[in-house]
């Protein structure tokens, strides 16, 4: 591990501070810049991300896709801690939160939009950055690009029962603009550029060790390019809120008490699962982490249009954005400390993961 990757916390936490200074200083510039959206997906963001995900894209091995449902224990956990936890975990801590532990420090009018945001936020799991706390966690990506797309299609079917149900209402109307552009932007469009390099470097070293070997070392050399567009991320979405976090500070850290607790805590759930049913480690933390994100381009839009820009609800989603990376990181940094706590991966998954591991010995 390089210098650069062993403090990327502390490059991350510096990068909250200019993302903040600069959004406080230069408002205009990230106001054109925020403006820049289609379907409430912003395009800069997007490329970013595209940054961030397109290596752990390039090792992922179509071949061995085949095989995944040999391993069918990092599906099940990340669907049951995703779909019949998440949610509901979330709305819980809402209603203590913000009716019982915060009602002295709140506007009682505000609670209700408050725990709609946080609904919103547990009932949307998973976005495209999994696939770099993934690659952090040497993550199999054949495992995770599965996890990811099975929870994407169920989320197609689930999210608006499940707000409906938690929220009482029934009126629901899924930005399905936003829900399917994400998708294609984040997972498809990656994933295709991803494949396409990925068939061009194996056709040129030859099948086998020496082609999985180019691959592994394509994807390393292009590595610091994705821990950069995670950097420059953080960078926009604090400079996007700066001054709502220097106006707001106090509503901002109650709001964002019950989502650590739910982050950490959907965390230990399926991380404990994985462990418990002896689940590689490279299946195990990408299914804990791909549970404690939130999908927060879908939870932004939908409180958006049911409440409204300057609603308590969409303020929620965002502070969801704005803890996630430092929260995620912290998981990503325990993954990694426990590794040794998990089985190796199975020996006759044929994951990418282990096959860069391989590879790179060979390169070596």
């Amino acid at each position: 591990m390089s210098v650069f990757d062993r403090y990327l916390s502390l490059w991350v936490a510096l990068c909250i501070i200019v993302g903040v200074a600069l959004g406080t200083l230069l408002p205009g510039l990230f106001q054109t810049v925020a403006s820049w959206e289609y379907a409430s997906v912003n395009l800069v963001v997007a490329m970013l991300i595209w940054a961030m995900v397109y290596p752990m894209m390039v090792a992922v091995d179509f071949a061995s896709l085949r095989h995944v449902h040999r391993r069918p224990k990092g599906l099940i956990i990340t669907v049951v801690v995703n779909w019949l936890i998440k949610p509901f975990t979330m709305a819980a801590l809402g209603v203590l939160f913000f009716e019982f532990v915060f009602a002295d420090l709140i506007d009682p009018a505000d609670a209700g939009q408050y725990i709609a945001g946080l609904i919103l936020l547990g009932a949307a799991p998973c976005t495209a950055m999994v696939f770099i706390w993934s690659q952090l966690t040497r993550g199999d990506a054949n495992y995770t690009l599965v996890q990811v797309s099975l929870n994407d299609v169920i989320m197609i079917f689930a999210f608006a029962p499940i707000v409906a149900l938690l929220l009482g209402v029934t009126d629901i109307e899924v930005p399905w603009e936003t829900l399917l552009l994400s998708v294609v932007l984040y997972v498809i469009i990656p994933l295709a550029a991803g494949a396409a390099t990925r068939a061009v470097l194996v056709r040129k070293a030859g099948n086998g060790v020496r082609g999985e070997a180019r691959v592994s070392s394509f994807t390393a050399s292009v590595k610091p390019f994705s821990i950069l567009g995670l950097l420059a991320t953080v960078v926009l979405l604090f400079g996007f809120q700066g001054q709502v976090i220097l106006e707001r500070p106090l509503l901002i850290a109650l709001i964002a008490v019950p989502l650590l607790i739910q982050s950490y805590g959907i965390f230990a759930i399926a991380y404990a699962a994985a462990w418990i049913w002896r689940v590689p480690h490279n299946v195990a933390a990408p299914c804990a982490l791909i549970g404690t994100s939130n999908f927060f381009e879908l939870a932004v839009a939908v409180a958006i249009g049911l409440f409204g820009l300057n609603s308590g609800a969409a303020l929620v989603t965002v502070v969801g954005v704005l803890v996630e990376v430092p929260v995620m990181l912290s998981l990503v940094a325990l993954s990694n400390r426990t590794r040794r706590y998990f089985p190796a991966a199975d020996e006759d998954a044929e994951s990418s993961a282990a096959s860069s591991l391989r590879t790179e010995e060979v390169r070596q």
